[in-house]
């Protein structure tokens, strides 16, 4: 295996510096985790982690965008859906349990968002505009655009933030028990599949 240049190493710093920021913000939350600390999970010095991102704040805010690669994953794929409108949400709620859920970082990432957001709230705040508001953004316009085609009934059920719910309430759930209980995802999924799916559907002309 070739030893990585110089150049190559140097590219490849700022992303292992916000990896190492992730497991110490994590691991010791916002006021109390040191910059010293994360440049000693990278073995580098303080001063290059600065180099890169220049206050504390600033590389919080990168490294939240950095670990959520799974909220762009989702409205990257859900581009590319196909079929009913109703086809269309069941695959984006599946999708958003795929890669939001079944992602550890991203869970952690949202333990982190619920423990420090009274504490740090414009941080927070910022990155669920640029995380959050996107999928719901998504979600709404496909439920939207079913009530126009007349697949969807328009009515309280028709939000995406409801329709989204419950899969955040697993995920709080998961990180509640940490492994600890049998949650019966599989199970969970399906039902909050077919409550979306029923609570949304048009009554048929008969």
């Amino acid at each position: 295996m070739n030893k990585l240049t110089r150049a190559e190493q140097k590219a490849l710093r700022p992303a292992q510096i916000l990896d190492a920021a992730f497991e110490e913000f994590i691991e010791q939350g916002y006021t109390a985790a040191r910059v010293e600390d994360i440049a000693a999970r990278v073995g580098v010095t303080k001063g290059t982690v600065y180099v890169y991102f220049p206050t504390k704040e600033i590389l919080f805010s990168a490294m939240a965008r950095h670990i959520a690669l799974p909220f762009e994953d989702v409205l990257a794929d859900a581009k590319d859906l196909t079929g009913s409108y109703a086809e269309r949400l069941r695959s984006l709620i599946l999708l958003f349990y795929e890669h939001v859920m079944g992602d550890r970082r991203t869970r952690e990432l949202l333990r982190f968002a619920i423990s420090e957001g009274v504490r740090f709230p414009q941080l927070i705040n910022a990155h669920h505009v640029e995380l959050i508001e996107p999928i719901l953004a998504m979600t709404q316009a496909l439920i939207d655009e079913g009530v126009r085609q007349g697949e969807f009934r328009d009515g309280p059920a028709a939000v995406a933030r409801v329709i989204l719910a419950p899969a955040l309430s697993l995920i709080v759930e998961t990180l509640m028990h940490d492994g600890r209980l049998d949650l019966e995802t599989p199970r969970y999924i399906e039902a909050h599949l077919d409550l979306v799916m029923h609570g949304l559907a048009a009554a048929r002309a008969g």
